[in-house]
């Protein structure tokens, strides 16, 4: 068995466990055996025991299932829409909320908030999120190129500027919002889950899946482009095309995380490097890998976040960002020492 199948499937077991686990703790705890019990009889199998905790069917059902999966499909789009930028921008610096994306979706979703729309339903947010998620990647992409490749110092800056504009319009936004629009903008920009449910669920999972399957369907391309444009050319690769898909996967995925779960930072950028660390750098195995690992990455932050403090909820992005800051700097220096400087 290849080192890659390894460390998919105990991917897949870890996710797996977390899942149990994450359904069973909270403020009714619910013992995984019982959680495995409810699911049986939900699906029609008489099968196992259910919850004996005082509605502890609801809790599962309306509350812990719908926020797990959440987590599972969005940290699954912001581990796979990493993997994909740092291979079409070629730079293992690219992340969606650290050089601006998300939070160019989060001005798109925010909008919608304030001003009430619902042209498109439950996918308005979506929408709104995917096209101002769409232009801040193509604006990234374009200002970051240079005579072929992206410089580590414009796409920094770059992302500084998508920040300081996208928080400025963020700010305008929650100037003018009400109350209610208000706390919902303030928790957005911190991250959270705690809004989910199964509307959610069921709007981005298709988005999310859609996302991945694309991407993984560009993983020969993007390995060809790694070894450079002019090479990927003469063998066959449609470098523009594959641009242009690659965009879009890295905004549709970006929105549909950000959608309904907020800017969530650094997953996108440490799980691709931790996958590459095990397995290497081939696409084919990096892009499931890393949608997965983001995915066991957001269920245990999340779970961290609703139980670390009885009664309490730290914000999920705060979390995520604690410990990714001190890994981006490390990237920083790495890039740095690596290149002899910061070109």
């Amino acid at each position: 068995m290849t080192r890659g199948a390894v460390l998919l499937g105990g991917l897949g077991v870890a996710l797996a466990v977390l899942c149990l686990v994450a359904a069973s703790v909270g403020q009714v705890n619910v013992p995984p055996d019982q959680v495995i019990g409810s699911i049986l009889h939900r699906v029609g199998l008489d099968v196992g025991p259910r919850p004996t905790a005082l509605r502890g069917d609801d809790a599962l059902w309306v509350v812990r299932f719908p926020r797990v999966a959440l987590a599972v499909v969005t940290g699954a789009a912001l581990g796979c829409s990493g993997t994909v930028m740092q291979g079409v921008f070629g730079n293992p610096l690219a992340e969606p909320a650290v050089i601006g994306v998300s939070w160019g979706a989060a001005v798109g979703a925010a909008t919608v908030i304030v001003f009430g729309l619902t042209v498109l339903g439950d996918w308005t947010i979506v929408a709104a999120a995917f096209g101002c998620g769409l232009g801040t990647t193509l604006l990234v992409y374009t200002v970051s190129r240079f005579a072929g490749r992206t410089e580590v110092v414009t796409l920094l800056l770059t992302g500084i500027a998508v920040n300081a504009v996208a928080s400025a319009l963020l700010g305008l936004l929650m100037f003018a919002a009400g109350n209610d629009a208000l706390r919902a903008i303030t928790a957005w920009n911190l991250g959270s889950l705690a809004g989910a449910n199964w509307g959610a669920v069921a709007t981005v999972t298709p988005l999310a899946a859609a996302g991945c399957a694309v991407a993984f369907g560009c993983a020969r391309r993007l390995d060809l482009l790694s070894l450079g444009e002019r090479t990927a050319r003469h063998l066959g690769v449609d470098v523009e095309r594959l641009r242009f898909t690659a965009i879009v996967v890295i905004a549709l995925l970006t929105s549909s995380a950000v959608a309904f779960a907020g800017v969530i930072a650094f997953v996108g950028l440490v799980v691709p490097h931790l996958i590459r660390m095990v397995v290497g750098p081939g696409h084919r195995t990096l892009i499931p890998a890393s949608a997965l690992g983001g995915a066991v990455v957001l269920v245990a932050a999340d779970l961290v976040a609703r139980t670390a403090i009885a009664y309490q909820e730290l914000p999920l992005g705060v979390l995520t960002a604690l410990i990714g800051g001190p890994f981006f700097f490390w990237l920083l220096r790495r890039a740095r020492s690596g290149s002899g400087g910061w070109a």
